[in-house]
């Protein structure tokens, strides 16, 4: 006889249970309650047991007033401000630019709990519709307000055909120890073209979820940047579907960890139709007792010949005890296609190092200069010079408050 020993919860899984009982979705809180939030045995999970991790949650915030300045500013863009999950600001639209509110949430059904209690506790979804050539980057301004809450947020992005925008998400609030969890649904028309970039600035106590989902029709292309600085606990999950002829993704991300943070990029990109092109770059700076996680995965479905995917993690770890985990993984039902993954982790180039001190530059300094040239090859594609600038900004903010350390 198979007995199956009863899952022993912690104080996160049964608030999280209540939450979901009080959002009347009994069947996810069912669920959660027979298997528990996902450990180690779960593949998707392995690196990021957010059993182990997941201590606390916060109850759900009322809507909190936010700060008057964004944490990161982009001269000429237009900002919605978002608070604790509620749409706050909108002011005037730009030519080609729809803003609206639609109920329930976006992001399509999955065997995952980041997933499912977004879905089931989203109220209501921001709208933006990018009908033509937008000039300005409209900038989605995401707060967590107030106390700790647990703010759940969703935005639909949708790009009308042969229309072009630059998006920026920054994810940012108070220092209180809140846990969000954010949805991005992208769907991009036919011919479209998109620079989507998501930054995380998020105080030091914060646990952050953020899920994207894109979707390409034919001919249409996608530029797309994340880029955390923030959180103690953080997982952004990718989800792509390639299935319109001659799209092509660029999906790149960079995550800057020191101290004890956990940072995880997971991404799971599918091409599902032929001739589609697809190029992933991620890369870590980490320091200290620092965790940063990639898992990358490209599929290939049988009928997708032609393909050209090509995926990169590089790593840069800084101090004996600082940790890069990645998993990069090709997953071929095509026999015509042009594929490959690579992985790579070291320390700062002591050639290069030895180089520059001999020129009189400075330990510290020497080794910021090689660190920005590491990051930068990810920033030098974003077009727009004030968004540009904006985030080397952050690039910057994070060496000065680590600069003293850089050689622990």
């Amino acid at each position: 006889m198979n007995i199956q020993t009863p899952v022993r919860l912690g104080p996160a899984e049964e608030k999280l249970i209540a939450q979901l009982e009080g959002a009347g979705a009994d069947a996810l809180a069912d669920q959660l309650r027979a298997r528990g939030l996902p450990t180690r045995r779960v593949e998707a999970y392995h690196y990021t047991d957010l059993k182990m991790l997941l201590r606390d949650v916060p109850d759900l915030p009322e809507p909190g007033e936010a700060a008057a300045a964004p944490a990161l500013r982009v001269p000429g863009s237009y900002r919605l401000l978002v608070a604790d999950g509620e749409v706050q600001e909108v002011g005037t639209a730009p030519a080609g630019v729809i803003v609206s509110e639609q109920d329930g949430p976006v992001l399509s059904e999955r065997d995952d709990p980041i997933v499912g209690v977004n879905r089931a506790l989203a109220v209501s979804t921001l709208k933006v519709r990018l009908e033509s050539s937008v000039d300005p980057v409209v900038h989605i301004d995401r707060r967590a307000t107030g106390v700790a809450g647990h703010v759940v947020g969703s935005v639909l992005i949708d790009v009308a055909d042969g229309a072009s925008a630059t998006v920026l998400e920054s994810c940012s609030g108070t220092e209180e120890a809140h846990l969000t969890n954010f949805a991005t649904k992208v769907n991009l028309g036919k011919g479209a073209r998109l620079t989507h970039i998501v930054v995380d600035l998020s105080g030091e106590t914060v646990t952050r979820f953020h899920t994207l989902e894109y979707e390409f029709a034919a001919e249409s292309h996608l530029h797309g940047l994340v880029l955390n600085s923030g959180s103690q606990l953080s997982r952004t999950q990718i989800f792509g579907t390639v299935n319109g002829e001659g799209a092509h993704a660029d999906l790149n991300g960079l995550n800057l960890v020191n101290g004890g943070q956990h940072c995880d990029i997971t991404m799971d990109l599918t091409h599902a139709v032929p001739n589609t092109t697809s190029k992933e770059k991620f890369k870590v700076v980490a320091r200290e007792k620092a965790k940063a996680v990639f898992q990358g995965k490209i599929l290939v479905a049988q009928d997708a010949q032609k393909t050209d995917a090509k995926m990169m993690m590089q790593g840069l770890m800084l101090g004996a005890t600082a940790e890069i985990l990645s998993k990069p993984e090709l997953e071929i039902y095509a026999d015509d296609v042009v594929c490959g993954h690579g992985s790579t982790c070291g320390d700062l180039d002591h050639d290069a190092m030895f180089y520059l001190m001999s020129r009189g530059v400075p330990q510290k300094l020497a080794e910021s200069m090689l660190i920005r040239a590491f990051v930068q090859e990810l920033l030098d594609p974003i077009e727009d010079a004030e968004l540009n600038e904006a985030l080397s900004g952050v690039v910057e903010d994070w060496l000065a408050q680590e600069g003293q350390n850089l050689s622990a």
